[in-house]
């Protein structure tokens, strides 16, 4: 693999064009805080925008959980009134943590290249549940619940999840879900669009896997500029968007692999892509 990072609490494969990052604390349920799960997520994305390798990243959890958000055990006081750890010190102090922390996780996912699909095995709950909602694509088993659960702590969201769900859901139901702090459950999932689809437990990453194929089947930097384009829409107006759909398209109509796949489908074959 092209310079692969170096994980602590998470295995990273590549095969076929596809990463797939798998956290792998399952002691800790796969827990943000109190690993290095944040770190290796974040360097596994930047590596993934870096590497001509990889077209697609999937995302899942070892063992029983996706992901459980932070580790409520941290947030307990101990020693009277006092913190130590990921949640301790003053207000300023914690500010600068969050920023320096867990809020690297949004901002690197927010400008990944390449398509992330979470593949949901089991609870995502608070930072997971949001883990789960940045990630472009949401595939998930009968066991994948999802909870926005920061109200039931006394806390909210600090990791951006409020911005990312309602753009998922819509707000009233986002509001209703983290004003709540209830669970949802796999087939409630689909239904509110948290998730695409539910398949059975072991077939999850197989479910994953051909999805995240048939996207890095296709000409690679047409995909990363699709995903690219589709994050720019959310947020540019509509003249601006044009001129810039104009502009990357006037350089994919200049490459080989635009060539490449309108002879192939001329000739009814597969594209065999180089990345340029």
């Amino acid at each position: 693999m092209d310079n692969t990072p170096k994980l602590r609490d998470a295995r990273l494969t590549l095969e076929e064009r596809v990463a797939v990052l798998t956290l792998d604390r399952d002691d800790l349920r796969n827990a943000l805080t109190g690993t290095a799960l944040i770190d290796d997520i974040v360097e596994t994305v930047h590596w993934a925008n870096r590497s001509s390798d990889v077209s697609v990243l999937i995302i899942t959890g070892s063992g029983s959980a996706f992901c459980a958000g932070g580790n409520i055990k941290e947030m307990q006081y101990r020693d009277g009134d006092h913190r130590t750890g990921p949640f301790g010190g003053t207000a300023l102090e914690l500010e600068h943590k969050y920023r320096h922390g867990i809020q690297r996780i949004p901002l690197a996912i927010h400008q990944a290249e390449v398509p992330i699909i979470a593949a949901i095995n089991g609870p995502a709950i608070g930072a997971g549940c949001d883990l789960a909602c940045m990630c472009d694509i949401r595939i998930g088993s009968e066991r994948a619940t999802f909870g926005e659960t920061f109200v039931n702590l006394g806390i909210i969201p600090g990791d951006g999840g409020a911005w990312f769900l309602q753009r998922l859901i819509g707000y009233q139901r986002a509001a209703e879900i983290t004003l709540t702090g209830r669970l949802v459950h796999a087939e409630e999932a689909v239904q509110l669009g948290l998730m695409m689809e539910q398949v059975p437990a072991d077939q999850l990453m197989q479910r994953a896997l051909t999805l995240a194929r048939q996207m890095a089947s296709k000409p690679p930097h047409a995909l990363r500029m699709s995903k690219r384009l589709m994050k720019q829409a959310q947020r540019q107006e509509l003249p601006d968007f044009l001129e810039l759909c104009a502009a990357w398209q006037g350089m994919l109509h200049n490459t080989d692999d635009h060539a490449e796949a309108v002879n192939a489908f001329v000739e009814k074959r597969e594209g065999n892509y180089r990345g340029r």
